[in-house]
């Protein structure tokens, strides 16, 4: 047994020190990114942001509507490749499998049948050798491929999947997810903000880069994981309850609702799987967000938070933002006085 006595940290922890900037203007910063990655050597540019591969928001729907802003979709493990658009942009969205065996299976028709440039391999559990077995199988028929693969979030386990798995991208994250309960249901995880730090550090001294998965609650959320090193940066419920998501719109009382639940959740198990297995237990739960709209309405918010971030911090490329972030640790973010009562 041993337990580490450095306090580890979430977005909520801290905020961003404001520093003097030569930017007169939102409009003076450049939201782009360029990448040339470790294996593939394939060259990527766009805005850094990607939607969660969950089936309530990472829809072809959101991958059409959002290839618009160069933002990546990463489309759920559910999709066969005949769900998928020949006409979508290969920069913009990932396919995404397990490790299964017909999950690799699904894999091999939609490469041969649509030949994205990324593929997502996604578990719950990074720390599991059956990801490095198939992240070396899939890079060794794929080469050229941008191969992304995770969940962890420690140092450890990111050089492991870059070095011995031939992965590009490192996802990091575990519990930090709006509808994850696995920190509740099994005790495990790691505070995000922490996570990316000690990740990035990790995959940045070896050519790889990582995402930030989960933890995002607000806008100044993607700064600071932008800040803390995240090459990318991931969410699902910022992006979930619009006409593009998945989930049932219901209506209640004259207000429109849209379901938005975790994929280890049992309303996730019951749809792919008939149900629990009495192995395991859910993972994640089931909420209902009032209907959103268009989501170009919520990007344009997002990426409005992110040009300010910018300016207050003196970065004028996203490539400068994490050299230009000082964080303090705070008790309080917000004053809450008026918290609910907005109209």
């Amino acid at each position: 047994m041993k337990i580490d006595p450095d306090i580890k940290l979430d977005f909520s922890d801290v905020l961003l020190r404001p520093k003097r900037s030569e930017l007169s203007s939102r409009n003076d910063v450049v939201l782009t990114r360029k990448f040339k990655f470790k294996y593939s050597n394939y060259v990527w540019e766009g805005v850094p942001i990607i939607v969660s591969n969950m089936d309530t928001v990472g829809t072809v729907e959101m991958a059409r509507s959002l290839q618009e802003y160069r933002i990546i979709t990463c489309l759920h493990k559910y999709h066969k490749y005949t769900d998928i658009p020949e006409d979508l942009n290969k920069d913009y969205y990932m396919v995404s499998t397990g490790v299964s065996d017909s999950d690799l299976r699904n894999l091999d028709e939609i490469i041969t049948h649509r030949n994205p440039r990324f593929i997502c391999i996604d578990v719950a559990n990074g720390y599991s050798s059956k990801l490095l077995k198939v992240c070396k199988i899939v890079r060794e028929k794929y080469p050229n491929k941008i191969i992304v693969a995770g969940n962890v979030v420690t140092r450890e386990m990111v050089e492991e999947l870059i070095i011995n798995g031939g992965v590009d991208i490192v996802k990091c994250g575990i519990g930090s997810g709006s509808v994850c309960t696995t920190r509740l249901q099994t005790g495990v995880g790691y505070p995000q903000l922490s996570a990316v730090l000690e990740c990035a550090d990790a995959a940045h001294g070896i050519d790889g880069q990582i995402i930030s998965d989960g933890g995002i609650q607000v806008p100044g959320d993607f700064g600071k994981a932008f800040g803390a090193g995240a090459d990318f940066v991931m969410c699902g419920s910022i992006f979930a309850g619009h006409t593009e998501s998945g989930g049932e719109l219901v209506e209640n009382n004259g207000v429109k609702y849209k379901i938005f639940y975790g994929m280890s959740s049992s309303s996730a198990m019951k749809k792919y799987h008939g149900g629990i297995a009495k192995y395991r237990s859910a993972e994640g739960k089931s909420v209902k967000l009032k209907y959103r709209g268009d989501v170009s309405n919520t990007v344009d918010n997002i990426l409005g938070g992110i040009r300010s971030t910018m300016t207050y911090i003196g970065a004028r490329r996203m490539k400068d933002v994490s050299k230009s972030t000082s964080f303090i640790r705070v008790n309080n973010q917000v004053n809450q006085i008026y918290r609910g009562k907005e109209i």
